[in-house]
């Protein structure tokens, strides 16, 4: 699904920036809804690119894409074209904020080897224009979430690896390592907390 996603925003028609002001005046001030929804869509690639920095598995990562548009879409409600700050620069801290509380009340965290490749990587690389800063972002973000990874117990390793990278049920991680399927969620939900603490304040940091 993450695929066919990427592939529809290489259908997006990219605006010039007086293309761009005349939809925002149409927008604030004949309330233009169809322009609301070409500026949307032109910058779903932002959401795109935000979400994908988390190496998270696929499904995690289109629920971000979902959340990022409910913030892209209230900045737009919220932006004044007339104050001179690029939209991009105004959006992005609302886009994060929603994909940030999202993580934290939903407790999906990074939980995956960053020595392994990561799932989100391929898409990363497909994704246009990538910015220094954004790479030195990413990069930054998978130092620490692979060191919170390996500062886990052994056990605790073996299951989330297991779990988030592999994709295995608890059954056939249980058969995989000789315990109980119990003693795997057990482990699981010690290995997210710990996780989960390590990288509070990065992701805090981020907002």
């Amino acid at each position: 699904m993450l695929s066919e996603y990427v592939s529809s925003l290489s259908h997006v028609r990219k605006l010039t920036w007086e293309e761009e002001m005349a939809l925002w005046k149409r927008y604030k001030e004949d309330e233009d809804i169809e322009a609301r929804q070409e500026i949307i869509e032109h910058y779903q690639l932002l959401v795109f690119k935000e979400a994908i920095k988390y190496p998270l598995q696929e499904t995690v990562v289109l629920d971000l894409i979902q959340e990022g548009m409910v913030g892209l879409m209230e900045a737009a409600e919220k932006f004044n074209p007339d104050n001179g700050v690029a939209f991009s620069l105004y959006a992005m801290h609302r886009v994060r904020g929603r994909m940030i509380d999202f993580l934290r009340q939903n407790q999906q965290e990074v939980l995956v080897d960053m020595q392994d490749e990561i799932q989100a990587q391929p898409y990363l690389q497909s994704a246009t224009g990538d910015t220094a800063f954004e790479s030195a972002d990413f990069d930054s973000l998978n130092h620490a979430v692979s060191s919170a990874f390996s500062r886990l117990p052994g056990r605790e390793q073996d299951v989330l690896r297991n779990v988030y990278y592999k994709e295995k049920t608890a059954a056939e991680t249980a058969d995989a390592m000789d315990v109980s399927t119990a003693y795997v969620y057990k482990l699981e939900k010690k290995g997210i907390r710990r996780m989960r603490g390590m990288l509070s304040r990065l992701m805090h940091d981020r907002k």
